[in-house]
């Protein structure tokens, strides 16, 4: 019995990641398929992310194919892991969540990151800098009064005002403290630091201050989960994901994923070898018996409330087979 995992709700995070040798269409299609499959598993919810001008990456605009998966699919609550709120303008940022759940209403989710743009080449071509990020608690609390109908500009958000869409903070950095001010919820990330990510967790239910959004703390902890019929298989799905890591950390480029085959024959550099080794260590990977054992031990320490997976890999069927092993476990 995992009595723990089949109380926890478990949600998908699906960054649209681009293949080697397929179109970003593709990448874009694949998401919305895995919303509906995802759905049909009985995961909570089902988050796509922002990237700009990232060559692994088609999902660049977030509130848009949130739109195409919550059109796609009946039940699942959708949103975004996260809206980069720095750049963009909070009210434009209302606006479009109060279109999503004014066409999906008691489904959409709103997921808020504070991070800027990967590369001082898209930071300038968005008209921000990094310094933007250290804005994210006047921006967020911004963005919440144009739901409130409490902007000091005297202008009204429609139709997002008068509208309750749930507000989650992508814990990054201060991103806790900022949650727990703020009174909303917190995704926390990633598994491969546990230490890093309790002391967050602490903080926030330390700091936490009960507002109209949320009562009391929500922790969603995040992170790569990969379940297979033997633990080589499980291993062998964070490849490519782990090898693009090192990529973009030796090279600057986060590129397409490549087969799992051909990152186990690729020539390394030490300090590339050095970068993907530790990108596969820390995450969830096995059996689904396993992986049960690692969850409860990780939802015992985090007292988490949920758990959002984020695993990319380049094998679209074996990442559905891992999410149904997965589903198996918290549906038992």
């Amino acid at each position: 019995m995992n009595a723990l995992i089949e109380s926890t709700r478990f949600s998908l995070l699906d960054r649209s990641r681009t293949r080697e040798g397929r179109p970003a269409a593709e990448a874009l299609r694949d998401t919305v398929r895995l919303a509906q499959e995802a759905e049909r598993l009985g995961y909570h919810r089902f988050w796509v992310s922002e990237h700009h001008g990232v060559p692994g990456v088609a999902g660049s605009a977030p509130t848009v194919l949130a739109a195409a998966v919550a059109a796609a699919t009946r039940t699942i609550r959708v949103g975004t892991g996260g809206v980069m709120l720095p750049n963009h303008r909070p009210l434009v940022v209302a606006e479009q969540f109060g279109v999503l759940e004014s066409l999906y209403p008691g489904r959409v989710d709103m997921g808020l990151g504070r991070s800027v743009g990967f590369t001082d080449g898209v930071r300038r071509a968005l008209g921000r800098d990094k310094d933007d990020a250290e804005d994210f608690a006047a921006q967020l609390a911004d963005l919440l009064g144009w739901f409130e109908g409490t902007s000091a500009t005297g202008a009204h958000a429609r139709p997002a005002e008068g509208l309750r869409v749930p507000p989650f903070v992508l814990a990054m950095g201060e991103g806790a403290g900022i949650a727990a001010r703020a009174g909303l919820p917190m995704v926390i990330g990633d598994l491969r630091d546990r230490e890093k990510m309790l002391r967050g967790i602490d903080r926030y239910r330390t700091d936490f201050r009960p507002s109209p959004w949320a009562p009391e703390p929500y922790v969603v902890i995040s992170g790569t989960i990969a379940v297979a019929a033997i633990e080589a298989d499980a291993r062998r799905l964070l490849l490519p994901e782990a090898w693009s890591m090192a990529h973009a950390r030796t090279h600057g480029t986060f590129p397409p994923l490549p087969p799992a085959g051909r990152v186990e024959a690729a020539r390394m550099t030490a300090k590339e070898r050095d970068l993907f080794e530790t990108g596969l260590t820390g995450h969830l990977a096995g059996t689904a018996d396993q992986v049960a054992d690692e969850l409860e031990t990780v939802l015992k320490e985090t007292g988490a409330q949920e758990v959002l997976v984020t695993t990319s890999t380049y094998d679209r069927e074996a990442l559905l087979d891992s999410y149904r092993r997965l589903a198996k476990l918290f549906r038992a």
